[in-house]
């Protein structure tokens, strides 16, 4: 099994230890000895070395690498496919992602729920249901404290009264049950007026807008029922939001696809109206789709990572710096186990629930009616499809178990690889040299961002 992963960016080179997660620069003599150990002797390597560099630098560069794998930060051992297969065994639920409308006011190309329906009846949720949705969370949350509802859809701000009652009503039966409720929505930012921005600000932990970037790419996609682009309608509402929000927690989220590969210019139009914290992720959407990314289409969105990165370098300790989400690493306190292994743990301690009260692995499964867990007024969760999530974790995935990338990437979206490849248990191969240019890209603005900095 691959035990580090090594890459040069900048003329920097970087070597990670895969299980422990610890990141190295180091000097391109221990990075050329790395090429050897520890498959080889140190009288082999110094051997092949000779020509390049002195013996007794050749000998300190071996020193300085065995004394990182004695303190475990280099070839260390991987302990998680150990605790793989027992993970989510407490059947706790700290997450619900309440699906109050099943409408939606624009009629996005893209859309994964067919324009806010997901292939269903146009219905928006009824406070019965929101409630016993509540009250279902805080029964299957055990003894976890800290638990949240993500309001989505459609366009969740199509009912704000019955977000605004949720919430009411999940304040008071949370500090009842001794446990503390988190808010999230999810918005196209169409309805964003100064009261709704107001109460968002005031209630939501975090606020997730959608702006595909540059009004001309935004509006080929994100457009009225009529084909109007909805540039001009949203922009002002989600700066305005932002302007609000100062530094707390919101990110701006774009979705890029085959007809703007030149993405990074989108991310630099959204941080350009003042927004720090943003996303523009890949469609993932069915192959025959005109604007579906192809197989042909990798070598540019990598070359298009590549620019974005040296731009948010450039801008790195600047008033210009912004957060990308992709680009997003804590070297020091990354994920937990449970989440290197399969990320958001769909299906298990995260649930969706749709405007009928039924109950799915996750937002992007709703309407799908094989995965079709239960109801939230029988509060029955259905186990097989519970355990066909909980075992699609990387150990469990032959195109995962032996990659670099696996505990960061923590196997990929489920949905993407079922959409993509059938299968909960294999990956997408194009979705993967992203995610993995991705990753290589975040660790590398944080190692260059501190040497920039001037910290060793």
């Amino acid at each position: 099994m691959t035990a580090i992963h090594k890459f040069i960016k900048n003329d920097v080179p970087i070597v990670l230890d895969i299980a422990s997660g610890a990141v190295h620069a180091v000097d391109k003599l221990v990075y050329r000895i790395l090429d050897f150990y520890p498959g080889h002797c140190s009288d082999y390597i110094i051997d092949r070395l000779k020509d390049e560099y002195a013996k007794k630098d050749i000998i300190e560069g071996l020193e300085e690498i065995k004394q990182l794998e004695a303190e475990g930060l280099l070839f260390s051992k991987d302990i998680y496919a150990d605790i793989a297969s027992g993970r989510y065994n407490d059947q706790v639920i700290k997450a619900l992602c309440l699906h109050v409308a099943h409408d939606c006011n624009l009629s996005c190309r893209y859309c994964f729920a067919s324009q806010g329906n997901f292939n269903g009846e146009r219905l928006l949720m009824d406070c019965k249901t929101a409630f016993r949705a509540v009250d279902f969370l805080i029964e299957k949350s055990g003894i976890r404290h800290n638990i949240e509802i993500d309001f989505f859809g459609g366009e969740p701000l199509i009912n704000l009264p019955v977000v605004k009652k949720t919430v009411k009503y999940g304040r008071e039966r949370a500090a009842a049950a001794g446990k503390n409720i988190r808010f999230t929505l999810t918005t196209n930012g169409v309805g964003l007026d100064r009261d709704t921005i107001e109460y968002l600000d005031d209630n939501m932990y975090n606020v997730v807008l959608s702006l595909d970037g540059r009004p001309e790419v935004n509006d080929r996609m994100r457009c009225f029922a009529g084909g109007a682009g909805s540039y001009d309608a949203i922009v002002d509402g989600i700066v305005s939001f932002v302007q609000r929000r100062a530094d707390r927690s919101y990110f701006v989220r774009g979705t890029f696809t085959r007809e703007n590969l030149d993405f990074c210019e989108d991310v630099l139009h959204i941080a350009g109206l003042g927004i720090k914290s943003l996303s523009v992720e890949p469609v993932v959407s069915a192959r025959e789709e005109s604007y579906s990314i192809r197989e042909q289409d990798l070598d540019r969105i990598l070359k298009e990572y590549d620019r974005l990165f040296d731009e948010c370098l450039k801008r790195a300790g600047t008033p210009e710096e912004f957060s990308f989400y992709h680009f997003k690493i804590n070297l020091y306190n990354g994920p937990c186990a449970i989440k290197r292994l399969s990320g958001c743990g769909a299906g298990n301690q995260y649930i969706a629930v749709t405007p009928e009260g039924d109950l799915y692995p996750c937002h992007q499964f709703v309407g799908e009616k094989s995965f079709l867990m239960g109801n939230v007024f029988d509060g029955v969760l259905d186990s097989g499809i519970a355990a066909a999530f909980r075992d699609a974790h990387v150990y469990n995935k032959e195109d995962c178990r032996d990659c670099w990338a696996r505990l960061w990437c923590s196997g990929g979206c489920h949905a993407g690889s079922l959409k993509m490849t059938g299968s909960l248990l294999k990956s997408y191969r194009v979705g993967c040299e992203m995610e993995k240019k991705r990753i290589e890209c975040a660790i590398a603005l944080e190692v260059l961002s501190r040497l920039k900095g001037g910290e060793r």
